[in-house]
Formats: structure tokens, C-alpha cells, sequence
């Protein structure tokens, strides 16, 4: 197979080999499009030098040099030469799209000899601003000195001559630049490769190596990018096309509908006489891309005619990049535009309505573990219009979020992951900054524009964002000008508006939004598993509702103690010394938990609510044994002594303490019951289901179901009515799945407690493996993802298969889940084809969990 394609011959749909850049580029090519001519290094050769220990393979550079000289007839320039040189750029790009997290090369093939060449052909002042970019970035990328080093020479010509911004410096002071480069190169113990074959086959090495870099990792992993999805980066060879040759020319990014919202219509930004790495960096702010019509209408004509012809042949919103070099346009890249959820379910209803796409594509387009973000927080207007407002800049990715103000990168970090809420304020963004993306609550830069590093990195991640924030002057100490904000100061940032606050502005929860409704509609007419709700109150029971939750899979008694008005009967009734004590304590806490129950089957009118008697061992609701202070009561502490256990995780909770406290469980069950015959009464349609937690036996179940039993034929006979009461089980232990037939004789439904049953399959509890070593595990591969947020489908899943074909066999019962698990993407799809009736998941996920089982279903 052939390590290089030129783009004239490579298979525009095989994103695989040719990275998605190089198909984008290839398939452009093959519809006509002003593409620069250029050419591909496959996949398949990157993961050949990791294979070959970072070596490359011996007739590479045999066939790139091939490449070069097809490069040089169609372009009549020739490598290396003082007249008419060719210059490429080298870029990265994987067969998934990971904005930013790879490296490239622009202006490569320049030195001290090419450079006079293109001085007589361009200009010298053009000429030597092209030698200098790439100096610095082959620098940086490919020797790794810091940036900051070729900063400070570039700010101190700037400052000799007098002149702000890097575009006006002249020939004279950019020839001295070069020269300070040269000297920093120097003082590294680095030589800078004059011979141009030499600068493309470090270039290439230095894109292969950005591979595995820490960005790029910590993206892929932050986005669950795995190996069988994107397996290595191409590296593209591009003849390079100069928006930086004078006022004729320029360079932007645009997408051909607004990510933030997914309106109709060019959203962008580009900038005059500059190169496609000042737009992404956001050194200079840009123009917005409509003003594009006036100072360069012929190349915004063919901007408008590209963009609407992409769209319509990729059926998918696209991001671009051009540039316009002294007049003619150039398209240097498209892929899918990353768009937060708002614009992504916009998008496919009005694509639908376009004729453009079907329903059940809009359906299956969508990420569906994105859509939570249309659920988060936005600013409370009428708060904000008495807050303290420091300043605005450019609304870059909608939300609000407040935090500690941290202008250090590895302090971000470290502040994020000790679980403190962070804004991440910056003067620009840079890839290597992504780990501070993920561990902020927001972002707040003084540069760029909407097509920026730290815009895209955000709008994609559903963080909000503000770029281009002008009247700020941000260090790595703090923030100055319009405002002075210190280093951990609280201050909120308002994504949708641009506006940023001192302290912290109260924030209000989102309504869906018509077209979401419709999605979801659409979503709900395909999917074959139910989706219900893990809800504890009523309140949640209707936000869940709301949300399109089709009853309750997990209702957690537990819960309803913890209020201060029930803490404490609750802690009188542990305290109790023996069971007729404790009976009359529990029959205060039945009537709180009766109307509790009432108002959440009210809420659920006519749908399934799941009620799981008391999980958690009794001496979670007493101090801990060894706390101290005046207000620890002595006798509580001494029982929580006799309570404590080595391994509560696998001790007296659940089923255990209905056992050996039978007066707890009968309690329980009577208030459901009694709740029931309430609502019934009142001519509100009932459906409740009643479920023992931690059952390992079918004798433990048997003893449960006699308290049932005998708890509904003494409700029903005294209120004078039938009830429409299941009783189940909770499938949380390895041997309540394997024994699930001989459970399928007491049960009459089963839910998989998913959580506690990957606790008990990995013999390690959630807590410790999250805290001493999970992350350990999931960096060095020992475990490709966390078995608490995506279910283990060769472990656990085999045995909720098990489980489910059992109870199937044995009754045709109603299974279902109702761990965490419900709410993820894979795993909703692992259940689906599991045969399971149903998952249930937090509120807030209710409208993933239905996407992704529509998405099963279509799959």
C-alpha cells in the first residue's frame, strides 16, 4: 500500500487511512473546489513509527520527496530555489477531528536563500514575516523551546520600533527577529535545518509525535476517543497559500451555521494580512466574518457559493478554513462543525425541514451524552442586572458558571481536581492548555474571537466561554484595566452574553426549547426501551416528567430521612431499645413517608414508580464513632461504635437489616401500601412497585414477600380496595444473577442495581478505586474505561444478560436498570441489546437516555 497520496487520488470517504483533513482535502479536490495542490502521509505509516520505535519507515521520505515534485509541476515553483521557492505547510489530522490538539508547520521550506527569492517575488517585508512565523513554530514544535522565548524577542522589536502589533513591523525589524530566533535556537544547543528536505522530515516526525502528546491524549480521553475509532494521524503536505501578503489577503474560520445556536447563516471570523495561526490563537481579534462582503466581496462570494455546496454535499454543518492570498480563494480545510447541544438539536430539526436530512438521521447525528448541557444553569437576568459587572467581551459559548478566578494553568488544574469550582482566566488559550479546560467550570480570555482555541475547545466540552475580552489586560498574576480581578477571586461568567460578574451571580435551570421537544418526540416514536427517572422527592419526580421520564426506575427511601425534620426520629429509632420502642418510633416516620410517597404517585399519575426499601447500614445516619465536640450526643456515639463495620459495602444494609429489623421493611411497605389506597381514592391512577435491595438468596426474598404479602391483605381488606402493587428485586450481587431464576419465583420484576453490582464483579469499592487508583488504571490502559460511568459489557454485562434471560424464561418479567449507568451512551446501547424493558437514569440525563436508545434501536 502507498504511504502518500496526492489529492488528486485519495478516497475522500476513507477518513481512516487518510486522517479527516486529508479526505476533507482529497474529496474538495475531486468536487472542484479551490484547493491548494498537496498530498497525504497515511495513517497507516504513523502507527508504523510507533511500531518501529519512533523510527520512519526507510522509503518514506522516497515517496514524500515524489510528492514534492508533483508539488513543484503543479505549481511551477521548485523546491528549495531562490526563484519562485515552494513552501508547504504540514499539518496533522486524525481519522476523529481533535481541533487544536496536534501540531502544524506553516511556511516550511524556508531559509536564508529562499527567503531573498520570495523577497523578490512578494515583497521583503512579507518575506521575512514568513521566515519568522516559521522559525518560532518549528521551534516550539518541533525542538520544543517554550513560546514565551520567541515572544519576548518579537515584543522587544515591537517595542524599538514603536508599534503594537506584530503586522506592523517592517522588513528591518523582522530581519533582526529572525536573527534573535536564531540566537535562542542557539542558546537551546539547537542548529535550525537550513535544508529544506531536512525541516519536512522532522516536521513529519515532530505531527507523528503530537499524536501522543498530552493534549492530544487527554483529549481523546476526556471525549472517550479510542484506539478502534482513531488510530494515529495522517500528516498533509500542503502547498501553502499566503494570507499575509498585504491588505489583498487574509485568512478565517468559519461555520456555515452558528454553533453557538445553530441559526442559518455564516458565523466567523477572519482577519487581513495574517496567517490562519493568528486567527486560531487569537493573538489579534478578528473581524467578523459579514464584513468579509465589503472590503472583499469577490472572495466572500466564493466563500458563500463553498459553504452552501459543502453542506449540501456533506449533509452536515461544516467548519472551514480559507484563505485568500492577493485576491483568489482558497479552501484549506472542512470537516463537521462541533456545536454545543442548543445548536446540534437545532440543527437537525431545521435540516429535517430543509429536505436535507430524515428524521431518524437527525436522530442518530446527534451526541447524544452532549444533550445534558441544554439543562445547565444560565444567568438569572433580573440578579445580574444588580450584580457587579467587569467587564464584557465576546460571547463564545453559552452557559453560565461561577468560580475561582486562576490565571495559572497548573494551578487550574490542581484546584479543579481537589473538587474547587474554577474559571480558568487567561490572555489567550494555547492546546497545551486543554487539561485546565477540563478541570475548570469556565474560561475568560482578554484575546481572540469566536473561532479561537479556547472558543472551540469550550463550545465542544459545553463550558462556557467568553474570548476577546479587550478591556481586560490578564498575566499570569491577575487582571487589570477595566477591572482589577486578584487570583481567587469568585467571579461568574455569563457564556450566552459575554458579561462577566464579580462573586457570585444566582444562576436559573433552562426550558427545553421547542425544537428539543420535537427531537425527543421523534426519539421517543423509535426507541425501544423505556426511560424512567432515578428520583427521591417530588419535586425531582417532576422535573423528571418534564423531561420525558416514563415513570420512576428508582425511588431511594433513604433519603427521605435526611431531612432535619426526620434525621432525628430516625436516630431515635436506632437508638431504641428493643422492637416495641422501635415501632412506635417507625409509625411517626410511616406518616411522613406515606405523604411522601402520595405526592410523588400524584406527580407520576398513571406511571410505574419503583420504591427500593432501605438501602444503607443504620450507622450512616449517626456520627461518625470517632467525632468529637459538644453537640455529639455520647449515647450516639457509642452506637454508632456497636454499628460500625470493617467493610460496610458488603455488610448489614439492604435486605440484612429488613431481616434482623423486620419492623423497618414491614414499616416501609405499609406506607407505600397505604399511599396507594390514598390515591386511589382520589381517583389518581397508581402503579407502584415495591424492591428489596442487596438480596442474594431466594429465602431472603421469601421473607420479604411474607411481609408483603400479608401487609397488602390487611391494606386492601381495611380500605376496601385492590391494589395495583409488584413486588421485586434489586439485582445488585453477583449470586442474585445467577440464581435469577430461583429469585423469579418471589419477584416480579427485576432492576439491576449497576452501580453496587460493578463493586461487587471488580471486588473494589467505587470510593477507594476513584481516590487511590482508578485514574492510575485508566491512564495506563489497564482499564479502557471507568466501569462506574460505562458498564463493563465482557463482566458485568454478562451477568445482567444472565440475570435477564432468566427472569425472561421464568416469567417474562419486567427488567430493567437502574444504576448510574442508565444515563451513558454505550451503556444504554449495551442494554438495549441485552433485551432489557427499561433504563433509568438521573433527571438531568432523562433526554440522553432517550436519544441513545433511540439511537440503539436505529444502530
Amino acid at each position: 500500500m502507498a504511504m502518500v497520496y496526492p489529492y488528486e487520488k485519495g478516497d475522500g470517504k476513507n477518513k481512516k487511512l487518510l486522517g479527516g483533513k486529508g479526505a476533507g482535502l482529497c474529496e474538495m479536490t475531486r468536487m472542484g473546489l479551490p484547493v491548494p495542490p498537496g498530498f497525504v502521509i497515511t495513517t497507516e505509516v504513523c502507527k508504523e513509527y510507533y511500531r518501529a520505535s519512533k523510527k520512519l519507515p526507510r522509503s518514506l521520505m522516497r515517496e514524500v520527496m515524489a510528492g514534492i515534485a508533483h508539488l513543484e509541476k503543479k505549481t511551477g515553483r521548485t523546491w528549495g530555489s531562490a526563484e519562485r521557492p515552494l513552501l508547504v505547510s504540514v499539518r496533522s489530522g486524525a481519522a476523529v477531528s481533535m481541533p487544536g490538539m496536534m501540531d502544524t508547520i506553516l511556511n516550511l521550506g524556508i531559509n536564508d536563500k529562499t527567503v531573498e527569492g520570495l523577497a523578490r517575488e512578494a515583497g521583503g517585508r512579507f518575506a521575512w514575516d514568513s521566515y519568522r512565523r516559521f522559525v518560532q513554530l518549528f521551534g516550539k514544535v518541533v525542538f520544543d523551546i517554550d513560546d514565551s522565548e520567541f515572544d519576548a524577542v518579537l515584543e522587544a522589536a515591537k517595542k524599538k520600533q514603536r508599534v503594537a502589533q506584530d503586522s506592523e513591523l517592517d522588513e528591518a525589524s523582522l530581519r533582526c527577529v529572525v536573527d534573535g530566533y536564531m540566537r535562542t535556537y542557539k542558546r537551546h544547543g539547537k542548529q535550525f535545518p537550513s535544508e529544506p528536505r531536512k525541516q519536512l522530515e522532522l516536521a513529519t516526525r515532530a505531527v507523528f509525535e503530537s499524536w501522543s502528546g498530552e493534549r492530544a491524549v487527554v483529549y481523546r480521553k476526556m471525549n472517550k476517543i479510542g484506539p478502534e475509532t482513531a488510530d494515529g494521524t495522517a500528516v498533509n503536505v500542503v502547498v501553502m497559500a499566503f494570507g499575509n501578503m498585504g491588505e489583498d489577503s487574509a485568512t478565517g474560520v468559519v461555520f456555515t451555521r452558528n454553533p453557538g445556536d445553530g441559526a442559518r447563516g455564516l458565523f466567523g471570523d477572519y482577519l487581513i494580512n495574517a496567517q490562519g495561526e493568528d486567527v486560531v490563537a487569537g493573538v489579534r481579534t478578528p473581524r467578523p466574518i459579514q464584513e468579509m462582503e465589503k472590503t472583499m466581496p469577490g472572495p466572500y462570494k466564493e466563500l458563500l457559493r463553498t459553504c452552501q455546496k459543502l453542506e449540501k454535499h456533506y449533509r452536515e454543518p461544516q467548519d472551514i478554513e480559507f484563505t485568500v492570498e492577493r485576491g483568489k480563494f482558497y479552501m484549506l480545510q472542512t470537516r463537521r462543525a462541533k456545536m454545543n447541544a442548543a445548536a446540534s438539536v437545532r440543527t437537525s430539526v431545521e435540516m429535517v425541514k430543509e429536505n436535507m436530512i430524515n428524521k431518524k438521521q437527525a436522530i442518530t447525528r446527534l451526541d447524544a451524552d452532549q444533550l445534558e448541557q441544554l439543562l445547565h444553569d444560565t444567568i438569572d437576568a433580573r440578579a445580574a442586572k444588580s450584580a457587579d459587572r467587569l467587564a464584557s467581551g465576546i460571547a463564545a459559548s453559552p452557559g453560565a458558571a461561577s468560580g475561582m478566578a486562576t490565571f495559572d494553568v497548573k494551578k487550574a488544574i490542581r484546584l479543579g481536581e481537589a473538587g474547587k469550582p474554577v474559571i480558568l482566566v487567561r490572555e489567550e488559550t494555547k492546546p497545551e492548555d486543554v487539561p485546565a479546560f477540563f478541570a475548570s467550570k469556565g474560561v475568560l480570555t482578554s484575546r481572540g474571537g469566536k473561532t479561537s482555541h479556547a472558543a472551540v475547545v469550550a463550545r465542544g466540552m459545553g463550558m462556557p466561554c467568553i474570548v476577546g475580552c479587550a478591556s481586560l489586560h490578564i498575566t499570569e498574576k491577575g487582571a487589570s484595566g477595566s477591572a482589577r480581578i486578584r487570583e481567587g477571586e469568585t467571579i461568574t461568567v455569563d457564556g450566552s452574553t459575554g458579561a462577566v460578574y464579580r462573586g457570585a451571580v444566582p444562576t436559573i435551570r433552562p426550558r427545553m426549547t421547542k425544537d428539543f421537544q420535537t427531537l425527543l418526540g421523534w426519539a421517543a416514536k423509535v426507541k425501544k426501551l423505556g426511560v424512567r427517572a432515578n428520583a427521591d422527592t417530588p419535586e425531582m419526580a417532576e422535573r423528571a416528567r418534564g423531561y420525558g421520564a416514563e415513570g420512576i426506575g428508582l425511588c431511594r427511601t433513604e433519603r427521605m430521612f435526611n431531612d432535619a425534620d426526620r434525621i432525628e426520629p430516625f436516630r431515635d429509632m436506632i437508638m431504641a431499645k428493643d422492637a416495641a420502642e422501635r415501632k412506635r418510633i417507625l409509625a411517626k416516620l410511616e406518616r411522613l413517608q406515606r405523604r411522601d410517597f402520595a405526592k410523588i404517585f400524584s406527580v407520576m399519575h398513571g406511571k410505574r414508580v419503583t420504591v427500593r426499601l432501605l438501602d444503607p447500614p443504620l450507622h450512616e445516619f449517626l456520627p461518625s464513632p470517632g467525632e468529637s465536640g459538644s453537640r455529639v450526643n455520647k449515647a450516639l456515639q457509642k452506637r454508632a461504635r456497636e454499628l460500625a463495620e470493617t467493610n460496610p459495602m458488603m455488610g448489614h444494609r439492604g435486605v440484612r437489616v429488613g431481616i434482623t429489623y423486620p419492623e423497618i421493611y414491614k414499616m416501609q411497605i405499609r406506607a407505600v401500601l397505604e399511599a396507594a389506597a390514598d390515591c386511589t381514592a382520589k381517583k389518581i391512577e397508581v402503579r407502584p412497585q415495591i424492591m428489596v435491595p442487596q438480596v442474594g438468596t431466594a429465602s431472603e426474598l421469601e421473607r420479604v414477600r411474607a411481609m408483603y404479602d400479608e401487609a397488602r391483605r390487611e391494606v386492601e381488606a381495611r380500605r376496601g380496595t385492590r391494589l395495583s402493587v409488584n413486588f421485586g428485586t434489586m439485582m445488585e450481587t453477583v449470586r442474585a444473577c445467577v440464581t435469577a431464576g430461583e429469585l423469579a419465583s418471589s419477584a416480579e420484576f427485576f432492576s439491576f442495581g449497576t452501580n453496587d453490582l460493578t463493586q461487587a464483579v471488580f471486588s473494589f469499592s467505587r470510593e477507594d478505586a476513584e481516590a487511590k487508583f482508578l485514574t492510575e488504571y485508566l491512564e495506563g490502559g489497564v482499564l479502557a474505561r471507568n466501569p462506574f460511568q460505562t458498564i463493563d459489557s465482557s463482566g458485568v454485562g454478562e451477568l445482567v444478560r444472565a440475570g435477564t434471560a432468566a427472569g425472561k424464561k421464568a416469567k417474562n418479567m419486567e427488567i430493567g436498570i437502574c444504576g448510574e449507568h442508565g444515563g451513558d451512551p454505550d451503556s444504554v446501547a449495551f442494554f438495549h441489546s441485552a433485551g432489557l424493558d427499561y433504563v433509568s437514569a438521573s433527571p438531568y440525563r432523562i433526554p440522553t437516555a432517550i436519544v441513545a436508545a433511540a439511537q440503539a434501536a436505529l444502530a
